[in-house]
């Protein structure tokens, strides 16, 4: 075994009896996407040694054992830049990051620099988890650009999988605030759908039939009402791409300022243009977690930003 090359062992269980392989490994070692275990085992990196040529596609059984050998991480080209953070939390394992709006958080085709994984490189000197094998080091989740608030990175590999294993059983407490159109009725609620992407735009996620996309519920509940519009708290039960903007559009009541889900209403365009705000007002708020190494029972709070204080002010009844 090559240096920094590691080997996991995934034993099937009842649970994961009769389904596919990737499927099975995924339920089984959650801090490997599908798609990076889907790569792994197309490259012969899956074995079993009382079975012959494995498949994605093979169904397995309880009883049976896999090996799973990771490749060191691949070197990143990603530079480290001196990028103010805003650090709520930092220990050995871990780091809470309060997010401004207008950063990405990994680079990608059009973001190369300027993002939260560059930020993060220099603050942490390289220090960061690369169990994933790609190019997001210490990244469990993600919350969209133009969307602020609390995001927890791992630099430990322990910490790492132990944050994906509670996003991947919703144990993580998650609550946004949104600033949407209108009022919901009921004031409390909750939305439970399939989402998945757009037959229409791929770039965007919409609610579809059960059973095709992800499955996705939020609860919400009316904080403040305001003029023709309300200040919703949205707690994710589950973390999909766009979940809370694509719900709140579900159901009527866009985020103001939502260049995607949210059609301009009457009356905001002066307001929206007055105070420059061209992003959808969302921010994440509240974050807790049991630290995956200590299992110390940890909860951040974030105040909204000022854009989104200015907004309010302006909508107030």
């Amino acid at each position: 075994m090559g240096p920094g090359v590691s080997i996991i062992e995934a034993v099937i269980g009842e649970a994961q009896h009769g389904i596919r392989l990737d499927r099975a490994l995924a339920d089984l070692l959650p801090d490997l996407s599908r798609e990076r275990l889907k790569a792994l085992i197309g490259e012969g990196q899956v074995q079993s040694s009382k079975l012959g040529k494995i498949s994605i596609s093979m169904k397995v059984a309880a009883g049976q054992v896999f090996t799973v050998t990771l490749p060191p991480p691949v070197p990143l080209d990603t530079v480290a830049q001196d990028i103010p953070l805003a650090i709520v939390h930092e220990d050995d394992d871990l780091i809470v990051i309060d997010k401004p709006a207008g950063l990405v958080v990994h680079p990608a085709a059009g973001n190369l620099d300027g993002t939260l994984v560059n930020a993060l490189l220099h603050h942490c000197e390289g220090r960061l988890s690369g169990i994933g094998g790609v190019a997001r080091p210490g990244i469990v989740h993600r919350i969209d650009k133009d969307t602020s608030g609390l995001l927890v990175v791992a630099k430990s590999d322990k910490a790492h999988e132990g944050l994906a294993r509670q996003f991947k059983d919703h144990s993580i407490d998650r609550l946004y605030a949104a600033i949407v159109y209108g009022s919901p009725s009921p004031a409390a609620g909750t939305v439970d759908t399939w989402i998945g992407r757009s037959d229409a735009d791929r770039k965007k996620m919409a609610v579809h039939r059960e059973g095709r996309g992800k499955h996705a519920v939020t609860h919400y509940r009316i904080i403040h009402r305001l003029r023709d519009a309300a200040v919703v708290e949205c707690k994710l039960e589950t973390g999909r791409t766009h979940q809370v903007r694509v719900h709140m559009h579900h159901i009527g009541h866009p985020l103001i300022g939502d260049p995607v889900y949210g059609r301009e209403r009457k009356g905001f365009k002066s307001i929206l243009e007055t105070l420059g705000f061209k992003r959808q007002a969302l921010h994440a708020k509240s974050l807790g977690f049991i630290h995956p190494v200590t299992a110390e029972r940890l909860m951040f709070q974030s105040v909204l930003p000022g854009d989104m204080q200015e907004l309010l002010s302006q909508l107030h009844v």
